[in-house]
């Protein structure tokens, strides 16, 4: 007979004693069952005990969390948490420094469990290890080991971290800047400065004033990851504390001590590999810097602002005017302005006053930033790409200015510029931390491709949007892919083709319908042979059937028509001149005929067309060309 659902088989055990192996009924009050326990063992006093899980942190089993026990768990009786916490506190006011480092590594090991760190905390567990830290007489392991408990006992949220003194968290900053410290207390001292930085505001600028960066960058150069990871977190709950103005500052300050070179070489591309923690705040440093693009992206274009419209003027020079000269040398205003405006369009700004172009935030002046980045850090490959396209007479021209403003808006979404920072995002790219100004620097990658990705398109001006869709696809792959550095993304951007996201984008669509499945293949394998009978036959039918084409003159005038079709043998085209307005006639009637080849892998010999009179010539035709007047291809797009 199966045992009741409530009923689960556990083994419980005790040190010196044979373990117990019991049917816990879950539906009866765990003191009845501790009373139960303790009498196999002839223990009196059950209240005094407790029970907690074997394995893993050892947490006290209480009626809250008895479900988890499930059949086969192993249990272990042992001191109820209120006298395990009042015991364990009463050795650190022991003046054996080997028992109170027992009792800190006994603390330790029960911080985690919620049950027993209200016991601790409810008898001002955190004042005591608070006194141990700020007198510092031991600066090895029994202050590690208090500050690892101290952290423990804080992460439950029972106390608030504003709660901490002014002279706790300078003693615990003392700790951080000592040049010689034991490599397990700083990165303990670290951890508790970011959870004060993150939770207090006002601490977090006592921190702030107390650790200096040049400190920080210290820890970070230090050969050991612990302290690396734990010297950046301190620094990003920094930098997501300060105000924008201050941000900017000390970012300035770390770009000019190599933090970027230093984290590319010797973090990024360490031989060890990277942690899930360090990737995070990798990410939100990076997003952090990002961060800082967001005043002009949100900011529009001020007509009134003299220094905007100049370099508006430099944009436009850099483009059509060579160095040193000047538009429009001894020409009135008037013209001057007519030339100028004309010039901008040729820019591919929408309107003659490129000023409204850029009134749109998002990217207001960001735009003009990459623009005016493109021209300066790329002149050649500027000069090309406006010269080239304001040049096509053929509807065919990629507007340089329009694509920037579009391409800015593009990449501030795909790299989340302004949006807060994740609390678990660890996805960064390695290759900004690979140059300087590296937002500017992937617009210049990017917008060269939008032109290469334009030109395979063979795109028109109503065609943008759909360009800018395929070259939104081709960025977020390639920065999906991680690469480790800017030529490395350009490399693998510009593999990525038209063509080959067309491709990528079928076979997803495949395996999305599961036309890819081994059964439906081998289904198709079986049918292909009838399928491709059929599809010969259909064709063969339409061929006889005819067409009606017209005759193109050397003029390129259309003016007369001529059928063509296969006989019903399929050996020969026949063909003739039909009037205006007439129905397609019958094969027998047609005065031409032509056969076709019949050698494996010959092409068929086509039919010499008539000729109207005059020099003009009908197209050649085949039944190629009457396969694709039936099938047309469906463009490129």
């Amino acid at each position: 007979m199966a045992p009741p659902r409530n009923v689960v088989k556990i083994a419980v055990q005790m040190r010196d004693a044979i373990p117990q192996l019991i049917q816990l009924d879950q539906a009866k009050p765990l003191a009845a069952v501790l009373k139960e326990v303790c009498d196999a063992w002839s223990l009196a006093h059950s209240e005094r005990y407790a029970l907690q899980f074997a394995d893993g942190h050892r947490r006290y089993i209480t009626e809250n969390n008895r479900a988890e026990i499930k059949n086969g768990s192993i249990l272990c009786l042992s001191t109820a948490p209120d006298l395990e916490a009042e015991l364990l506190l009463g050795r650190l006011q022991s003046g054996s420094r080997e028992v109170r480092r027992e009792a800190l590594q006994h603390l330790v090991l029960l911080a985690p469990d919620m049950t027993f760190a209200q016991e601790v905390i409810s008898r001002d567990g955190l004042q005591r290890l608070g006194t141990i830290i700020e007198d510092g007489d031991d600066l090895g392991e029994v202050l590690a080991l208090t500050l690892r408990t101290f952290l423990e006992l804080m992460e439950h949220g029972v106390v608030s971290w504003e709660t901490l003194s002014i002279p706790f968290v300078r003693k615990v900053v003392s700790y951080v800047n000592m040049n010689l410290m034991d490599a397990s207390v700083q990165p303990l001292a670290l951890r508790l400065l970011e959870s004060v930085t993150l939770s207090s505001p006002a601490l977090g600028q006592l921190v702030k004033s107390e650790v200096p960066l040049s400190r920080l960058l210290v820890h970070l150069q230090v050969m050991n990851q612990q302290l690396q990871t734990k010297a950046m977190a301190l620094l990003t709950a920094l930098l997501q504390g300060a105000s924008p103005a201050e941000r900017k500052d000390m970012l300035d300050q770390l770009w000019q001590r190599n933090l970027r070179q230093f984290i590319y070489k010797n973090i990024i591309h360490s031989a060890a590999p990277l942690g899930d923690e360090m990737a995070h705040h990798l990410y939100v440093l990076q997003s952090l810097t990002l961060g800082l693009l967001e005043p002009r992206m949100r900011m529009p274009l001020d007509p009134y602002s003299q220094e905007q419209r100049e370099q508006l003027q430099a944009l436009r020079q850099a483009a059509f005017e060579p160095e040193g000269e000047s538009l429009g040398t001894g020409l009135s205003a008037d013209r001057r302005r007519s030339l100028c405006a004309r010039e901008f369009r040729k820019l591919g700004f929408s309107n003659s006053n490129p000023g409204q172009d850029l009134e749109r935030v998002p990217p207001g002046l960001l735009a003009l930033d990459n623009m005016l980045y493109f021209s300066r850090h790329a002149p050649s490959a500027y000069s090309r790409f406006v010269l080239e396209n304001s040049s096509r007479e053929d509807k065919h021209e990629c507007p340089f200015a329009r694509s920037s403003i579009q391409l800015t808006v593009l990449l501030c979404e795909l790299l989340r510029v302004g949006e807060p920072c994740s609390e678990t995002a660890q996805d960064f790219s390695p290759m900004f931390f690979g140059q300087d100004q590296s937002f500017h620097e992937l617009f210049c990658v990017s917008i060269q491709l939008l032109n290469k990705t334009w030109k395979e398109m063979r795109a028109t001006q109503e065609d943008f949007d759909k360009v800018m869709q395929v070259v939104r696809e081709q960025l977020a792959r390639t920065l999906a892919l991680k690469p480790s550095s800017l030529e490395l993304f350009r490399t693998k951007v510009n593999a990525l083709t038209y063509g080959e996201v067309l491709r990528l984008r079928q076979t997803e669509r495949l395996h999305q319908e599961g036309t890819l499945a081994p059964p439906i293949l081998e289904l198709r394998e079986k049918l292909k042979p009838e399928l491709m009978g059929l599809i010969r036959q259909q064709r063969l039918l339409r061929l006889c059937e005819g067409t009606l084409f017209r005759k193109i003159s050397s003029r390129r005038r259309q003016d007369k028509l001529w059928f063509c079709c296969l006989s019903p043998n399929h050996k020969v085209l026949q063909y003739g001149d039909v009037e205006e307005g007439a129905s397609p006639p019958p094969p027998e009637s047609l005065p031409e005929q032509r056969k076709e080849g019949r050698g494996r892998g010959q092409t068929p010999a086509l039919p010499r067309p008539p000729h109207a009179p005059g020099p003009p010539q009908a197209p050649v035709v085949s039944p190629t060309f009457f396969l694709q007047s039936l099938w047309p291809t469906s463009g490129h797009y």
